[in-house]
């Protein structure tokens, strides 16, 4: 009973990152924007918030730096594919690439440097109850708001006429120009809030799941959480499932090199990569799916002068 549960803590650390990022990119394929730099965003949130909280010694104001580390480099995302009309697709890789140089840089000094790691949070009653008290009700502030976040995605995106407006963007622009909305604000604001919720990811990751900075520490986590987008079929309650099927599946290497299973260590860090490859070719093959499920307008430029 021990080994399991502390296998699902550890399946909860390894989603927590992947949940943010993915309700992030969520909401901003949802607007019609595919950002391809979530990876960038993730791994510039991490550095920022570490920095931040050795400086202040505050977890708190290093979240809320991370949100803003993401959520400028959303900013710059969407200046570029919005007013100057870049392609999206080569303007999202060259974010990542530019994320991931400039958190080397900004890092250098971080490198060696330790933390304790966000402090858990015991619920009071609930925490005692037995096996599930640990694993549901003992958690540190972001697992929690990871959850949060999943209610209120969805309760913004199927309830709110904000939302509405966001999915009407996605699905025709023109349509939603026609009607007197704003696109690219809509857009904007979209891509925001997804830099933001992949900053948090990061954070998550330099202040949570490995309290430390390392150059490249995302590992590639931004790439999945793209995926889970398309797996979740652009739903919010998929994304949750998909995200902590991803993390089961990311310390899976943990747990087999625990019990002396005789796998490659290498080949056990590839199940991850392996898993999302295998999941976006079967998806890929129900077309007609995905046409019914993705936004209309996603990755379409949108003209004012129509």
């Amino acid at each position: 009973m021990e080994i399991l549960i502390a296998a699902i803590l550890t399946i909860i650390t390894a989603a927590t990152p992947l949940l943010f990022a993915a309700l992030g990119e969520m909401v901003t394929e949802k607007s019609g924007v595919l950002n391809l730099g979530v990876e960038g965003m993730m791994v510039m949130g991490a550095v920022i918030g570490f920095i931040v909280v050795n400086a202040t010694g505050s977890a708190t104001l290093a979240v809320i730096a991370s949100m803003l580390a993401g959520a400028i480099m959303a900013a710059l995302f969407a200046v570029l594919v919005l007013l100057f009309h870049a392609s999206q697709v080569p303007t999202g890789l060259a974010l990542t690439i530019f994320g991931i140089g400039l958190s080397a840089l900004v890092g250098q000094s971080m490198i060696g440097v330790a933390y304790d790691g966000i402090p858990k949070i015991s619920i009071p009653l609930l925490a005692s109850i037995p096996i599930i008290g640990d694993i549901l009700f003992h958690q540190d502030a972001l697992v929690y708001l990871s959850i949060i976040m999943v209610f209120a995605v969805m309760w913004f995106m199927n309830k709110t006429r904000a939302g509405l407006v966001v999915r009407a963007v996605g699905d025709s622009h023109d349509a939603a120009h026609a009607l007197g909305y704003s696109v690219n604000k809509i857009r904007f604001l979209a891509i925001l809030f997804g830099g933001a919720m992949s900053g948090i990811g990061g954070a998550y990751l330099s202040l949570a799941y490995s309290p430390l900075w390392v150059e490249e520490m995302t590992a590639g986590r931004g790439w999945i959480a793209l995926a889970l987008v398309v797996f979740a079929s652009w739903r919010v309650s998929r994304v949750l499932l998909g995200a902590y099927l991803f993390g089961g599946i990311t310390i899976l290497q943990l747990h087999a090199q625990a019990l002396g299973i005789g796998i490659p260590s290498q080949i056990m860090s590839m199940l991850p990569y392996l898993a999302t490859i295998l999941v976006l070719l079967i998806i890929s093959r129900d077309r007609s799916k995905i046409k019914l499920n993705a936004p209309a307008s996603l990755g379409k430029p949108f003209h004012v002068s129509r």
